[in-house]
């Protein structure tokens, strides 16, 4: 039954039988058999089928909202009693926006030194995926933005505030000295991450309120590219601080601090709210615990 409710989820994620069964490592035939199966056992259609995936019927609906409690309680049990048999030891898959994924790399080193026996999987997502993904259950633990969207029922654990830095060449005017505010980058060759970003939805408000309106000449979902770009050419950049600072160590690039307007966006762990937490995921809310509190270098 449970590996039935799973190929539930995975269809409804994907809406594509071929896809489905892709995720879940098994053809598709067996995913379409399972899926009547389902259906047969519970003694009505789930799923409405023509030339292809047309959707859930609305029993559907309602058995795929039980289908991801009850996945989500049988993992729970299973990484519980592993944990009293073996010690914590499993895998957490972490979903994290690109502008923390340096904070990431921190919070899977400090976690590692107490738990090795637990491994990652590290995934750059958008902060709306990373919603949809815990929902899904494709994830167990996001790090994202915690006080700019909705974020549902969710267990939160903060660990930093945003900054801002300007990342230009060494040669450039923005590199001379001088201040540089928000309202200034108006005429600038700017390179941001693409608008689907909750980071470029910050920054396009910064410069909103700064009564400027710079269009972005280069945009990617990759903070490497946008580096990459002011490295190479005459572009500059707006990124976090501590994530400039990684990705500027060593390149011949200047950071130029910006002004902070209003408060700093928090960003930090999140997680299914659930009592009780399985090991794995209530050391991994304490590990956030840990490194919010440790001493910033």
């Amino acid at each position: 039954m449970i590996a039935k409710l799973e190929m539930l989820i995975a269809l409804a994620r994907e809406r594509h039988f071929g896809r489905a069964a892709e995720t879940l490592g098994i053809t598709q035939p067996t995913l379409s058999t399972g899926i009547r199966q389902l259906e047969k056992q519970l003694g009505v259609k789930l799923v409405i089928r023509g030339s292809r995936f047309g959707g859930l019927t609305p029993e559907g609906q309602r058995a795929l909202i039980r289908a991801r409690q009850i996945v989500a309680d049988t993992r729970r049990l299973r990484d519980e009693m592993r944990a009293s048999r073996e010690g914590l030891a499993g895998h957490l898959r972490l979903a994290v926006i690109p502008t923390a994924l340096t904070w990431a790399s921190r919070l899977v080193t400090w976690f590692a030194q107490e738990h090795p026996n637990v491994s990652f999987t590290i995934l750059s997502r958008a902060s709306t995926e990373i919603l949809t993904m815990l929902d899904d259950l494709e994830i167990d633990a996001g790090l994202t933005y915690l006080d700019q969207e909705p974020l549902g029922r969710v267990a939160t654990r903060p660990l930093y505030r945003e900054s801002y830095t300007l990342v230009c060449r060494p040669d450039h005017a923005f590199a001379q000295g001088g201040p540089v505010g928000w309202d200034s980058l108006g005429q600038a060759r700017l390179c941001l991450l693409t608008p689907d970003m909750q980071n470029r939805r910050i920054i396009n408000r910064h410069f909103m309120e700064a009564g400027v309106d710079p269009a972005a000449l280069i945009e990617s979902n990759s903070t490497v590219v946008l580096v990459a770009n002011v490295l190479h050419g005459d572009w500059v950049t707006i990124l976090p601080g501590d994530l400039a600072g990684f990705l500027c160590d060593g390149k011949p690039l200047a950071m130029v601090p910006l002004p902070e307007q209003g408060s700093a966006p928090a960003v930090g762990l999140i997680a299914p709210h659930q009592e009780p937490y399985t090991p794995v995921l209530q050391a991994i809310l304490s590990a956030a615990e840990g490194l919010e509190a440790a001493p910033k270098r």
